[in-house]
């Protein structure tokens, strides 16, 4: 035998030789890179609110339904949302228009489903509609079933769609219970409602669970518009249970998703709110799951991997006994249905509010799992542009709060195998809703605000692969855009790149708008010299070596210098501070013109204006027009251009509702105009014009609602009004206002028109609110950025970190002041924060620490009381500490970093959750 062993040895190699050989045939295809996915924005800003759910037809219309009843379409031709119809439902406590979908046969039988809060009866319905030529064709409508919803201290609605291929509906149903840490299991009289054995346990009733119906084509009043289809949780005629129910034992089930080529179901599920084991309870986890086969995923009695609740007697604050997956039993005096239930399925992947072990790429803090699509390329016929083979059977699953998407691989037997970031440098805003469209792109549609306050948030995104050759991207620029001649400019195609590698051609061509021949250069950046007055188009054309090209233009004014406006002030020129003095001195020149030093130019030709915005205007929208009466207006006209206004009203003509200069002429003389109109703005009305109807505006702060109006009824004044160009400015916060918004001071001029166009110039300084916020920073190392919009964005640290700010102006600047996020979640240890000056280990300008307790609800006093809920109060109202920090003075421009050090703490442990920085000039 001794002899055989080279020989088996041999064998062995050349066994595993050809193995490793199979495997580099059978491997999988590589990762594409991040650029390849582009994020496109379909939807206009501000024409979503409140989005919930969206179904994609062949010809890209998109059609979207929104909690407050709202049922729109995205129409690709014409890159506008419109609303089609409004349902009346019930919108408190989550409720709301939250399913929708339509029929596999849609464009032959014209049925959608809706499932909607019924406005006036405590129930859910899910009904159909025919849509026809994007109308609902009245009377269509036809009840399928209804779901008991009590509306008293509830959450979580459900109401995620999809079909199989035998045309089964699946449609999700949420727990309807109150919302607590752990387990609702309370059995006392009166707390039915925190009794989530009554539905989600509750074999004899459909909340807290996952249906499976087949609609039929011919149901009409008085029979039965859907039939079981076979193989759902418990067979037809059993006792005590409903036939359609397919899952059971879920809390707050997601947007539900099929596997085409396995027929298995998927969803992801919002989990309870502990953060910690306790001997009363397991802490909280968020799901995404996997049924197989019908079945009960745990809730209320297990979570996660079957973590087990124990029976709280909430009679005497006692934990009992935890039941057993195999065999839970429902005692409830609330149960209407089977005492014992099936085991208990545990979640494919669960992760808490803490860091997680097992799963650790999902992050920690917020959680809120969605779900979404398993790809296949054999779904699409014929897809414009299908995904990679890489994401072939993977599930692409989103966390509205954590702003991801994941793609989630797992083995031949279904089991999970690994995951990683989509698309890692998109970053969906509170992604809802997402699917594949019929041409291979993934859809995502971003809730955006997390409430009703911030509809402009919600919008729309389409994810494009580009599998083959990518176009260049052309950047131009230009050393000056106009000027006196003679004029000597050098172009400038830095910031141009190619994705590909490939190597680039470029060609500029130079054409004059007097009808002169082109001029044409093939180097990236020419020195081009003008000698004739004129306006110039100077456009490049970069080409790679697979032919692909781009364009990107310029104009040039040659003939006239523009005139140089420099807008002075006093003091910090970053920040305003409330209720103090700014000095300002505006100095004007012009080649041709003069200058106001020497008087040529009067301060009547120059326009200055001060104004305030509200939180959310972005100063790049300000246009720059001729010096005209308009001038003082620039902040309003970029408000309404941002606005939906330009749908239903322009300057000078009516479209659906008056032009601005009726409106002006209506009221010219009412006294009261500016606070009627303005009311009106944002809380909408009919009648003063006929019967068309204007909806309101609730997000458009009262400030920016009655700047927009002052310019309406001042658009046929003529006269140009202007504050004087040197004098002193005492800043305000408008009444009702977050103070979070900017000042604006504008200084222009407007030359007097040579051969070529006259050429305006102005100087303006945008003035903050003292504040930075952690989606502000220009670089972070080693901590990430929450952002929860609303008030609830923070940047979550770890020992080490920095979080840096450029350019910040530090004259007068004498404190810091750091302000936490308030935190239910004792996750966070505290530390210290130094102030630093250029780099993270340049100049000390203070230091502070800070504690776990000014943050963390629990361990302030009462909190852990108020965890535990005894007795209960409300933990959003908890205060916590901020840190001042008195600075060094310093002066000038600089780059700030704020650095977070620990050294007791561990790689894993988050020191503070900075929610925002303050500045002031005063030390307080």
């Amino acid at each position: 035998m001794p002899g055989y062993r080279p020989i088996l040895k041999l064998l062995l190699l050349l066994l595993f030789t050809a193995g490793g050989l199979l495997s580099a045939f059978t491997e999988q295809p590589g990762k594409p890179e991040n650029n390849r996915f582009t994020p496109v924005v379909l939807t206009p800003e501000a024409s979503l609110d409140e989005p919930m759910v969206f179904e994609v037809r062949q010809d890209g219309s998109v059609y979207i339904a929104e909690r407050k009843g709202g049922f729109k379409k995205y129409d690709p031709a014409t890159q506008t949302v419109n609303l089609l119809a409004t349902l009346p439902v019930f919108t408190e406590n989550e409720q709301g228009l939250v399913g929708f979908t339509m029929d596999p046969n849609f464009a032959t039988n014209h049925w959608i489903y809706l499932y909607y809060a019924h406005p006036t009866e405590s129930k859910f319905r899910l009904t159909r509609w025919k849509l026809v030529d994007d109308e609902l064709v009245e009377n269509s409508q036809q009840l399928l079933l209804e779901v008991p919803a009590d509306r008293e201290a509830t959450s979580h609605t459900g109401g995620g769609m999809t079909w199989d291929a035998k045309g089964n509906l699946y449609i999700t149903i949420g727990n309807n219970s109150g919302n607590s840490y752990f387990s609702q299991t309370d059995q006392r009289p009166g707390r039915r409602t925190w009794d989530d054995q009554r539905g989600a346990a509750n074999t004899n009733d459909l909340r807290g669970g996952i249906l499976r119906i087949h609609p039929e084509p011919d149901g009409t009043a008085g029979e039965a518009r859907y039939t079981i289809p076979e193989g759902n949780l418990f067979p037809k005629g059993t006792p005590k249970t409903r036939p359609e129910l397919y899952i059971k034992g879920t809390r707050n089930a997601w947007r539900p998703s099929l596997d085409s080529k396995t027929g298995w179901l998927y969803w992801g599920e919002i989990g309870p709110d502990a953060d910690v084991d306790t001997e009363n309870a397991p802490r909280g986890y968020d799901e995404f799951n996997q049924a197989r086969q019908p079945g009960f995923f745990g809730w209320p009695y297990f979570v996660g991997d079957n973590y087990a609740y124990p029976m709280y007697d909430y009679a005497t604050n006692q934990p009992g006994p935890k039941q057993d997956p195999n065999k839970a039993i429902n005692r409830s005096p609330n149960n209407t249905g089977l005492n014992e239930l099936p085991p208990a399925q545990p979640a494919l992947v669960y992760y808490p509010y803490a860091f997680s072990e097992k799963f650790p790429l999902v992050g920690s803090s917020s959680r809120c799992a969605i779900g979404g699509p398993i790809y296949h390329r054999s779904d699409f016929k014929a897809p414009k542009r299908p995904f990679p083979a890489y994401y072939e059977g993977k599930w692409l699953a989103a966390d509205l709060s954590r702003f991801w998407i994941m793609a989630i691989a797992l083995d031949a037997d279904g089991h999970y195998q690994s995951m990683e970031r989509f698309a890692p440098d998109y970053h969906p805003r509170q992604p809802i809703d997402l699917k594949f469209g019929p041409d291979g792109d993934l859809y995502v549609l971003e809730y955006g605000g997390n409430t009703a306050k911030s509809p402009v948030e919600a919008r729309l995104v389409r994810i494009e692969y580009n599998a083959g050759n990518r176009k260049p991207v052309v950047q131009v620029g230009a050393s000056q855009r106009g000027g006196a001649l003679p004029l000597r400019v050098t172009l400038s195609s830095a910031g141009t790149k190619d994705y590909d590698g490939d190597a680039l051609k470029y060609q500029w061509k130079v054409t004059s708008s007097g009808g002169s021949a082109p001029r044409v250069f093939a180097t990236a950046n020419p020195v081009v010299d003008f000698d004739k007055a004129g306006v110039y188009v100077a456009t490049l054309t970069v080409t790679d070596s697979k032919g692909a090209k781009n364009t990107n233009s310029l104009r040039i004014v040659a003939g006239n210098e523009p005139p140089v406006v420099t807008l002075k002030l006093s003091g910090n020129r970053d920040f305003f501070f409330a209720d103090q003095t700014v000095d300002y001195q505006v100095e004007v020149r012009d080649k041709e013109d003069g200058s106001l030093a020497d008087g040529a130019i009067t301060p009547a030709q120059v326009a200055v204006s001060i104004d305030y915005a509200s939180e959310g205007f972005d100063p790049a929208d300000l246009d720059l027009p001729r010096v005209d009466a308009s001038t003082q207006y620039a902040v309003a006209r970029a408000l309404i251009g941002k606005s939906d206004c330009s749908n239903c009203h322009n300057a000078t003509t009516k479209v659906v509702g008056p032009a601005y200069a009726q409106i002006a002429t209506k009221y010219q003389a009412d006294p009261e105009a500016l606070d009627r109109v303005t009311r009106k703005v944002r809380s909408g009305g009919a009648g003063a014009w006929g019967e068309a109807s204007m909806p309101a505006h609730p997000s458009l702060s009262e400030h920016d609602a009655r700047t927009m109006v002052k310019y309406i009824l001042n658009i046929n004044n003529q006269a140009v009004s202007t504050r004087p160009v040197s004098g002193t400015y005492t800043t305000q916060i408008p009444a009702g206002d977050n103070g979070k918004g900017t000042y604006i001071l504008r200084a222009a001029y407007t030359d007097k028109a040579t051969k070529v166009p006259a050429q305006t110039s102005a100087s303006t300084v945008v003035l903050r609110s003292p504040q930075l916020i952690p989606t502000d920073a220009d670089t972070i190392e080693g901590g990430a950025v929450r952002d929860q919009l609303d008030d609830y964005t923070f940047l979550t640290t770890k020992p080490n970190s920095s979080i840096g700010f450029r350019k910040v102006d530090m004259t007068a600047i004498k404190q810091v002041e750091l302000r936490p996020n308030w935190h239910l979640y004792d996750i966070y240890v505290g530390g210290r924060v130094e102030i630093r000056l250029d780099s993270p280990t340049g100049e000390l300008l203070g230091e502070t620490e800070v504690k776990a307790e000014q943050f963390n609800i629990k361990r302030m006093p009462g909190g852990a009381d108020a965890f535990w809920g005894r007795p209960p109060v409300n933990d959003r109202n908890a205060k916590t500490i901020p840190s001042k920090v008195a600075i060094k003075e310093t002066s000038g421009v600089h780059d700030l970093y704020f650095v977070f050090k620990n050294d007791k703490a561990t790689g894993k442990d988050s020191l503070f959750p900075l929610a925002g920085i303050w500045f002031s000039n005063e030390a307080k």
